[in-house]
């Protein structure tokens, strides 16, 4: 892939022999869905597909981008003195956002950037293809201006400019995870305190496959906010009756114990997920470190329950992707992964099973949603890297 990205380099911008090539993985969440902005903890995990970069400095303040993936776009011009978002700009707003974030920081990028990219995650599919994106640019920015910052630096700069200047009210999950990956581990991060501890994936005779439902769908025009909202206001709703900080800091008894101040049903079945999710999280963890898969996977499915019934974020395409997918011998556990409305659902499938499982759930998919899923046997990557 870099000689594939370098000679497109070369073709769209000539002379690659300043440019340097970069890669930053995508993430998978294995469990712990919509905990990150309600203080509880993840479990993600990078990936080895993601988004490969090339880039060089130039000699004015100019910014061009260009994606192989959106060729028909060409080269999209900006200018340092232009970070603004826009709806003009496109994709190119992720990392016109992060040099934003650099400078308000107090980070002043010298000179501007011809930037090319190539993104081996299924754009839309809830793999993090944006945060994959933050994250290159910050590994970029830190490499040509020598800026003093880590990669967890680099994850909490991207978050903010998704927040600040693309306007979504992401948590830190995904550029945490994306940031900070190790091979062959995932990440059990506590988004309360940024906690962290790597946890060894061992799936003995099983692998992760991925299942992108195709159907395209946008964080900022999902629901994604509003549960953010209605969580918000159910944490305000307990604090008048228990001093809590977050949703994350109650288990289930407490939450039973106290339900009755949120004042909404909706309010409540979105704050039980919360909470129960977290706690299902914390159990999935001591039970791969037990390793007792079968139980992490029990978890998994429970939480797509959770996901569909209380938090109400599945739709029909990600729930006959599970459901199809728990009906398969050999499926240790599945359950949509990401902000939901759309994208991908993660399966640990037994070696044996996957061929099977990827043709009779596909099936399955084709013939009730009338369109083709596609899937994916990923493997546990390390976070960014500056490749040459």
């Amino acid at each position: 892939m870099k000689d594939i990205v370098l000679k497109k380099f070369e073709e769209v911008y000539g002379d690659s022999r300043e440019a340097k090539v970069f890669f930053a993985p995508g993430r998978v969440n294995l469990i712990g869905e919509h905990t990150d902005y309600n203080g509880g903890h993840v479990f993600p995990c990078a990936l080895t597909i993601g988004t490969y970069g090339v880039a060089r400095k130039r000699n004015d303040r100019m910014l061009r981008f260009f994606s192989m993936n959106f060729e028909h776009l060409g080269v999209i011009e900006s200018s340092l003195d232009d970070l603004v978002p826009s709806d003009n700009a496109g994709w190119t707003n992720y990392p016109k956002g992060v040099m934003w974030a650099f400078e308000e920081r107090g980070m002043k990028l010298s000179c501007g950037l011809d930037i090319l990219l190539n993104g081996t995650i299924p754009n839309g599919s809830g793999l993090s293809s944006s945060a994959s994106v933050e994250v290159l640019t910050g590994a970029i920015l830190r490499e040509f201006f020598d800026f003093d910052v880590t990669n967890q630096d680099l994850a909490l700069i991207g978050q903010y400019s998704e927040n600040n200047f693309n306007k979504v009210n992401c948590g830190i999950m995904d550029q945490f995870a994306i940031a900070m990956g190790k091979k062959n581990h995932a990440i059990f991060l506590d988004t309360a305190d940024l906690s962290f501890e790597y946890a060894p994936i061992a799936l003995e005779g099983a692998k992760i496959v991925i299942a992108s439902s195709n159907k395209k769908r946008g964080l900022g025009d999902s629901k994604y906010n509003e549960r953010r909202s209605e969580c918000e206001t159910a944490l305000a709703e307990l604090q008048k009756e228990i001093n809590i900080e977050s949703l994350g800091d109650l288990d289930e008894s407490a939450f039973e114990q106290h339900q009755s101040a949120i004042q909404s049903d909706v309010r409540r079945k979105r704050a039980k997920h919360a909470v129960y999710e977290n706690q299902r999280t914390i159990r999935a963890v001591e039970a791969l470190k037990n390793g007792n898969i079968t139980e992490f996977g029990q978890l998994m499915n429970a939480s797509h329950v959770s996901l569909r019934d209380d938090y109400e974020v599945t739709g029909i395409e990600l729930d006959t992707l599970v459901e199809e997918a728990w009906k398969i011998p050999g499926v240790i556990g599945s359950r949509m992964t990401g902000a939901g409305f759309g994208g991908c659902t993660v399966s640990i499938v037994k070696d044996e099973a996957i061929d099977s499982f990827i043709e009779k759930v596909g099936q399955a998919y084709q013939q009730k949603i009338g369109y083709a899923a596609d899937f994916y046997v990923v493997e546990i990557g390390d976070g960014p890297v500056v490749l040459s």
